[in-house]
C-alpha cells in the first residue's frame, strides 16, 4: 500500500510515520514484525517508539483499533444493539475524530488507494459496517441492500473527514459532519424511520424483499442449500428500486390467454 510513500511520509511527524510503517507491514500480511523492521521503515529510533506508544503492541492497536473501533454496538454486536440506527451515527462520529486525531495517517491511508485491492487495514470497518446495517434491514429499516448503503455511508464518511482536515482547525465546522451524517442516513433510511406499512407497496416490498433476505442470512432455519439460494435470488429480485414491467406483462399475457380459453 505503501511501497513508494510520497514526499509527505518523510514530512510527517514520528507518530505519524510509525502508524504508516506498521499499516504498511499489516497490509502486507505481516504481523509478526520486528520493532527494529518497523521502526527503520519509519526511520526512527527504538525510544520515539515506546515514547508515543508504550510498546510494539500499543502500535498495533493504534493502527488496527481504526478498522476495528467503528460501528461496533456498545453491547457487542448489532444482533444485541438496541438501536443499530444510533450505532450508525456513533460509528460515523468515531470514524471522524480518528481522522481529525491523526490527521497524517489517516490522509494517506485513505488517499493511497490500488484499484481492485481493498486495504486490509481499513477493511475491518466496511465489513463491521455491512455487520450492522444487515441488521438494520433485519429490523425492516433499510431501503436498499446492506451492501449499497454501506458503500454509501463509508464513502461519504471518508469524504466528510478528509474535508475537515484540510480546514483550519479554528475554522472547523462540526455541524457540517452531523449534517451530512443525517443526509447520508436519510437516502438509506426510510423517511422518518417509519414503519412497512407507512409506505408505499413497491416501497413496502422492496423493504421487506430486504428485511427477509438479512433475516435468511442471519439465521437460515433449516433451509437447503438449493432452497436458500432461490429465495436470496428472489428477494434480489423484489428488493430492485424501480418499476418492473416484465412480470405485469406476462400477468397480462397468461390472463388474455385464460379468457380466450374460457
Amino acid at each position: 500500500m505503501l511501497d513508494n510513500p510520497p514526499a509527505t511520509f518523510a514530512e510527517s511527524s514520528a507518530r505519524d510515520r510509525l502508524l504508516l510503517a506498521t499499516a504498511q507491514l499489516l497490509d502486507g500480511g505481516d504481523r509478526s514484525f520486528s520493532t527494529r523492521r518497523v521502526c527503520s521503515l519509519a526511520g526512527v529510533t527504538a525510544p520515539t517508539l515506546y515514547h508515543h506508544f508504550g510498546s510494539k503492541q500499543g502500535l498495533i492497536d493504534t493502527v488496527t483499533s481504526h478498522g476495528f473501533s467503528q460501528y461496533v454496538s456498545p453491547a457487542g454486536s448489532p444482533e444485541a444493539s438496541p438501536d443499530p440506527i444510533q450505532d450508525l451515527r456513533d460509528g460515523w462520529d468515531r470514524h471522524v475524530l480518528f481522522g481529525l486525531e491523526h490527521p497524517t495517517f489517516y490522509a494517506l491511508l485513505y488517499g493511497r488507494v490500488e484499484p481492485g485491492r481493498p486495504c486490509a487495514v481499513t477493511a475491518p470497518a466496511m465489513a463491521m459496517l455491512v455487520r450492522l446495517l444487515n441488521e438494520v434491514a433485519r429490523r425492516g429499516s433499510l431501503m436498499v441492500t446492506p451492501g449499497e448503503a454501506a458503500a454509501e455511508i463509508l464513502a461519504t464518511n471518508v469524504g466528510v473527514t478528509l474535508s475537515m482536515i484540510s480546514q483550519p482547525e479554528a475554522e472547523r465546522d462540526h455541524g457540517f459532519s452531523q449534517r451530512v451524517r443525517e443526509a447520508v442516513l436519510a437516502s438509506v433510511l426510510p423517511s422518518g424511520e417509519a414503519s412497512l406499512a407507512g409506505s408505499d407497496g413497491s416501497r413496502s416490498r422492496q423493504r421487506a424483499a430486504i428485511a427477509l433476505s438479512a433475516a435468511l442470512d442471519h439465521d437460515p432455519d433449516g433451509l437447503t442449500i438449493g432452497e436458500l439460494t432461490l429465495l436470496q435470488e428472489l428477494m434480489a429480485r423484489l428488493s430492485e428500486s424501480g418499476p418492473r414491467s416484465g412480470p405485469r406483462v406476462r400477468h397480462d399475457k397468461l390472463s388474455a390467454s385464460a379468457t380466450e380459453a374460457r
